[in-house]
């Protein structure tokens, strides 16, 4: 029996969490042998929301689910865990204005990180999902400054898998041929899906697809504007396909890359590309040997550019709203 693997779940009780906790403890993120523990976090006002979902994963009898704790406490949270998975945040409302809801989910990153850094195993990764998950991260990784910052992400494969989809739908293809399609800045409604680079059965998209207003118009905006779409059609924002491409995101790191391919996943820049250093923002990368690296040398042209220009410039600003949350 392998040592078990620790993972840390924030938000546990929500939607994400109901979706992503059975894939965890089934083995689909580290293997059919690989045990695991879960400590899962909640707020208070839904701690009993929360043991009841625990209730249910006992229930299934997973195998490889070794132990599990619910807490509301972060130290017990994050005690001893090799992954920490920062899912849960306080959504957007009608009315709230952006620098607000970066205020309101700064503190609880500011908190979140320094538990990480005082309590999590010296080999502790850390995936954030809640949003504005870039600048999250930024935030809880500038508040663990012992945790290299290699060891921080954000998530932007759910924009990739978005993207993957469209251009699949657009050539009558199965989304499994198309690849090397990467997503540039942030996770907002100004990211990048990058179709100069990205390919459908080998061959580059622009090869495929000749409709090029429709690349640079539609698809941009279909893969920028379907979460909301998701939400204006049930009334609930996305919690399979975000489960699922966190466990996608997680694999990708953990595994080596397939010769040929990249995945996305947003890091700390290191000026690659000309992203300002330090910010967390959204590449396409390779993992080797447990390594996570920048794909070199990719072509861009000035319209791919400019809508990274812009998506760098928002975290930027994001960042100027909460800069006094980076200092520890």
């Amino acid at each position: 029996m392998k040592t078990p693997i620790h993972i840390a779940v924030t938000g546990a009780a929500g939607r994400i969490g109901y979706s992503l906790l059975p894939r965890i403890v089934s083995g689909d993120l580290f293997g059919p042998d690989q045990p695991v523990v879960l400590q899962l976090i909640e707020v208070p006002s839904v701690l009993k929301s929360l043991d009841g979902v625990l209730m249910e994963l006992l229930d299934c009898a997973f195998p490889l689910l070794e132990n599990a704790i619910t807490t509301t406490d972060l130290e017990e949270g994050f005690r001893g865990v090799n992954w920490a998975l920062l899912v849960g945040s306080v959504p957007r409302r009608a009315g709230m204005e952006r620098k607000d809801l970066l205020s309101i989910n700064g503190r609880i990153f500011v908190d979140q990180g320094r538990a990480i850094q005082r309590n999590a195993a010296s080999d502790v990764r850390v995936l954030v999902v809640g949003n504005p998950c870039n600048t999250n991260c930024l935030i809880a990784m500038n508040n663990a400054r012992d945790v290299p910052d290699n060891r921080w992400f954000a998530m932007s494969r759910l924009d990739e898998n978005r993207a993957k989809v469209q251009l699949a739908e657009k050539t009558g293809r199965h989304c499994r041929e198309v690849t090397n399609v990467a997503i540039w800045g942030n996770h907002s409604s100004t990211l990048y899906p990058d179709f100069l680079n990205a390919r459908i059965g080998g061959r580059l998209v622009c090869e495929v697809i000749s409709d090029v207003g429709w690349l640079r118009g539609g698809f941009i905006q279909s893969v920028q504007q379907r979460g909301s779409a998701i939400i204006h059609a049930t009334g609930l924002s996305s919690a399979q396909s975000a489960a699922h491409a966190i466990v996608e995101t997680i694999r990708s790191i953990a595994e080596p890359t397939s010769t040929g391919d990249w995945h996305s996943v947003s890091l700390c820049s290191d000026g690659s590309y000309g992203i300002e250093r330090g910010l967390v923002a959204s590449f396409p990368v390779l993992s080797r040997e447990g390594c996570v690296e920048i794909v070199q040398g990719l072509q861009t042209d000035p319209f791919g550019q400019s809508k990274i220009a812009a998506s760098i410039s928002e975290l930027r600003e994001e960042r100027s709203v909460i800069r006094e949350l980076l200092k520890n």
